[in-house]
C-alpha cells in the first residue's frame, strides 16, 4: 500500500522524498505497512480553516490527523474490504513548523518527521495523558527503571508547569486552555509533555473526500487509559532515519567512512518465481535456512521473511492477499529456535527504509548442463532473461517486493548457480558488502542435505501458527472424533523437545485424502485419477482399514465438488464461513487442511504434489507409521504407479 504525499503550499521548501521514505518507515516500525496513509503539507492559510472548521480554533498548527478507523492504542484496523486498508489522513502545518525550527534552532527537516510520526500515532489510536497521569507514570517508570539498574529518562517537577498545560508546546494556546469539548481533530502535543487531556471523542475529517464511510473518524477518548507519546515517538524517529548517502547513491559500505562502516548485522531477503505455490516456497526456505547456518559461521545474519501474496492458487476472490506475514502461518518463535528470522516489516523498522542495497537474480547456465561429473559452481553472468525491475527517475530499482511498492533496490546484478545453497556464502561474504542483500529465483538452488539432520531441523522449526492449529483441532474433535489423546499424537509446543518414535501415533478414526485438481490434471494426465476413479480407491481403503469417514483436502472446482458429494457422501470438509475465509485466508485454509489430513488414521495424496509432500513431512513428525503414510492415487492407464519414498526423520 502507499503513501500519498501532497504538498498543498509553496512558502516552504519541503524535500518531498525523504519525508516520504521517512513516513514508509515509520509506518513499517508501527506494522501498519499494508495500510494507505494521505500527508499533506499544508500552509497557514489551511491549516487554520481546518483548525477553525474542526476544532474551533482558527490559528494554524503543526498537524492534525483525521484517523480512517476507531482503534485502541496501538491497534491495526482489521478490514473488511480493499477501501478499508487505510490509515487517514496526516496535515502536516510545515510552514507554522518552519517558523518554529526558525526560533528555536531545530533542524526543520528532522522536526518534520517527528511531527509526522505523532500525526501515524494518532492514526492509529495513540492518545496523550493528561498532565497528572503523565508525571505519575514518569515517575512510577523511573522508579522501575532505577530498580533495575537500566537507563532512564525521568522528568524533574520542575518541568511542568501549573496546571494542566503541556510544559512548552508547539502550539502557545494550549497553555491557555484545555482541548475544546467539541469532535475534532487529533491536534499533536509537544514532546516535552502531555496536552491537558485527552481529546474528544469523534471527528468528520477532510479524509471524506475519498467518499468512504467513516473516514476521519478518531477513537473514543480513553480517560486514564489514553497512552503516552513520547517514548514511542522518539524511537520511530530514529527509525525513520534514511540509510547514509553514500548508499542511497548505491556505493558499497566499503566506501563509506570507517565509522559508518561494517554494520554488525546483516540481512538476508529471498524471493521465488511467481507462478511457484505455498508449499514449494516452504521448501526453498530449508534450502536458505541451510545457506544462513553456514553464513552465520562467519557473520551475525538474519533471515528476513518473504511476506505471503499474490499466489497462483490462492485465488478466492475479494479478499486482499499480499503482504501477508509469516506470522499468520507459522509460530515465529519455533522458526527462531533454528536460526534467525523478522518479518519483512520488522527488517523496514530495523534498516531504517524501503531500501535493499544488493540484489542478486539467481539464473541457471546459458550453455545449460553438459553430462558427465556434476559440478558445482556459481558466477556473476549477464542476465539470460529479461529483468522483472525497472528503474525509477532516481535510478533506483522498482519490482514486485511482496507488494510493498515503497521498496527499492539499490544494485542488481545476475549470478549463474548451479549447486545447493550454501554455494552462495562466499559471494555473500567476499563480494558484497552490502547490509541487506537478496537472492531473486532463490527455487534455483538445491538443498544442501536433503533429508538429513539439518534438514529435518529446519522443517520441524516450521510449526504452525497456533490460532490455526487450534481451528484444525475443533474441526477433528466436533467432526471427525479425533482428540491427540484418543489418537496417540500428543503434540509439545517446543519442537526441540519433540521426538517422537516411529509407529507409535494412531491416529483420528478416518482416513486423510489430498486430491489435486484443476491445472495439476492437465500437467499429470497420466498419474492423476479420475473422480470417480479416486472414489473408487477410497471407498478400497474405507473398507479396509474400517473407517466411516473421509476427510478430503482439494482445490477441486465447484461442479466436482458437487459430484464428490453423490459419489461419496461419506466425505468431510472444511468449509469456512466468509468471515473465516476472510481471517484464515486461502493459505490458512492449506494449513488447516494439511493439519487435519496429518492427524488421520490413514492418509492418500497425490502424485508429486508438494502439498501432499509437506502432509507426509508432517505426520513423520508426528510419528506415524510410514505404510500410513507414503501413499498415493494411481491414475488408471498408469502402468507403473511407484509409490512415494519415505524420508525417515532424523533428529
Amino acid at each position: 500500500m502507499s503513501v500519498a504525499l501532497r504538498n498543498a503550499q509553496r512558502a516552504v521548501s519541503v524535500r518531498r522524498a525523504p519525508l516520504r521514505r521517512a513516513v514508509c518507515a515509520l509506518r513499517a516500525a508501527l506494522g501498519a505497512s499494508r495500510f494507505d496513509v494521505g500527508v499533506v503539507c499544508a500552509g497557514d492559510g489551511l491549516m487554520r480553516r481546518l483548525n477553525g472548521e474542526y476544532r474551533q480554533r482558527p490559528e494554524p498548527t503543526d498537524v492534525l490527523s483525521f484517523p480512517f478507523h476507531q482503534l485502541a492504542a496501538g491497534e491495526l484496523p482489521r478490514p473488511s474490504s480493499r477501501d478499508e486498508y487505510d490509515l487517514g489522513d496526516i496535515f502536516l502545518g510545515v510552514e507554522y513548523i518552519h517558523r518554529q525550527c526558525r526560533a528555536t534552532g531545530e533542524d526543520f527537516d528532522s522536526v518534520l518527521v517527528v511531527t509526522a510520526a505523532h500525526g501515524l500515532c494518532h492514526l492509529l489510536g495513540y492518545r496523550h495523558d493528561t498532565e497528572t497521569e503523565w508525571q505519575q507514570r514518569a515517575s512510577r517508570r523511573c522508579r522501575s527503571r532505577r530498580a533495575r539498574r537500566r537507563p532512564r529518562l525521568c522528568p524533574a517537577p520542575a518541568d511542568a508547569p501549573e496546571g494542566g498545560g503541556d510544559p512548552g508546546g508547539a502550539e502557545p494556546a494550549h497553555r491557555r486552555r484545555p482541548p475544546a469539548p467539541h469532535r475534532g481533530p487529533l491536534l499533536r502535543e509537544p514532546l516535552r509533555g502531555p496536552g491537558g487531556g485527552c481529546f474528544p471523542p469523534r471527528a468528520e475529517g477532510p479524509g471524506h473526500r475519498r467518499g468512504r464511510p467513516g473516514r476521519g473518524e478518531a477513537m473514543a477518548a480513553r480517560g486514564s487509559g489514553c497512552l503516552l507519546l513520547r517514548p514511542l515517538l522518539l524511537g520511530l524517529a530514529a527509525l525513520a532515519q534514511p540509510p547514509p548517502a553514500a548508499l542511497r547513491a548505491g556505493h558499497a559500505a566499503s566506501s563509506l567512512p570507517a565509522a559508518a562502516a561494517a554494520p554488525r548485522t546483516r540481512y538476508l531477503l529471498y524471493d521465488v518465481n511467481p507462478p511457484e505455490g505455498f508449499n514449494l516456497r516452504r521448501d526453498v526456505y530449508v534450502r536458505i535456512a541451510s545457506l544462513l547456518k553456514t553464513l552465520l559461521k562467519s557473520e551475525h545474519w538474519v533471515l528476513v521473511l518473504p511476506p505471503w501474496g499474490r499466489l497462483y492458487h490462492w485465488q478466492t476472490p475479494d479478499i486482499l492477499q499480499v503482504r501477508i506475514p509469516w506470522s499468520e502461518f507459522f509460530d515465529l518463535p519455533s522458526l527462531n529456535k533454528n536460526i534467525p528470522v523478522i518479518e519483512y516489516e520488522q527488517f523496514l523498522a530495523e534498516s531504517g527504509g524501503p531500501f535493499i542495497e544488493q540484489i542478486y537474480v539467481l539464473q541457471g547456465y546459458a550453455e545449460g548442463w553438459k553430462e558427465g561429473t556434476w559440478e558445482e559452481k556459481i558466477d556473476e553472468r549477464p542476465c539470460i532473461d529479461q529483468l522483472m525491475y525497472s528503474k525509477d527517475k532516481h535510478d533506483y530499482y522498482r519490482g514486485w517486493f511482496w507488494g510493498y511498492e515503497e521498496t527499492r533496490g539499490l544494485n542488481v546484478s545476475c549470478l549463474s548457480v548451479q549447486g545447493s545453497a550454501s554455494i552462495v556464502a562466499p559471494i555473500l561474504l567476499r563480494n558484497t558488502s552490502a547490509q541487506s542483500v537478496m537472492l531473486d529465483r532463490a527455487e534455483n538452488l538445491l538443498h544442501d542435505h536433503y533429508g538429513g539432520k539439518d534438514y529435518w531441523n529446519t522443517r520441524r522449526s516450521m510449526v504452525f501458527a497456533k490460532h490455526l492449529r487450534v481451528v484444525g483441532d475443533e474441526f477433528r474433535s466436533s467432526h471427525l472424533q479425533s482428540t491427540d489423546e484418543a489418537d496417540r499424537t500428543p503434540y509439545k509446543e517446543d519442537w526441540t523437545q519433540m521426538k517422537v518414535k516411529v509407529g507409535t501415533a494412531l491416529g483420528g478414526p478416518y482416513l486423510g485424502v489430498h486430491l489435486r485438481r484443476k491445472d495439476f490434471v492437465w500437467g499429470h494426465r497420466e498419474d492423476v485419477p479420475s473422480l470417480q476413479g479416486a472414489v473408487k480407491k477410497i471407498r478400497s481403503l474405507l473398507e479396509t482399514h474400517k473407517l466411516r469417514k473421509v476427510f478430503v483436502a482439494t482445490d477441486a472446482v465447484e461442479e466436482e465438488i458437487e459430484l464428490l458429494k453423490k459419489l461419496l457422501p461419506e466425505m468431510v470438509r472444511f468449509e469456512p464461513s466468509w468471515e473465516e475465509l476472510e481471517l484464515y485466508k486461502d493459505g490458512g485454509l492449506a494449513v488447516i487442511d494439511q493439519w487435519i489430513c496429518a492427524h488421520a488414521r490413514y492418509f492418500i495424496g497425490t502424485s508429486v504434489s508438494t502439498f501432499s509432500f509437506r502432509i507426509h513431512e508432517e505426520r513423520e513428525i508426528l510419528g506415524f507409521d510410514p505404510k500410513t503414510t507414503y501413499n498415493r492415487f494411481c491414475g488408471e492407464k498408469e502402468e507403473n504407479c511407484e509409490q512415494p519414498t519415505h524420508w525417515k526423520i532424523v533428529y
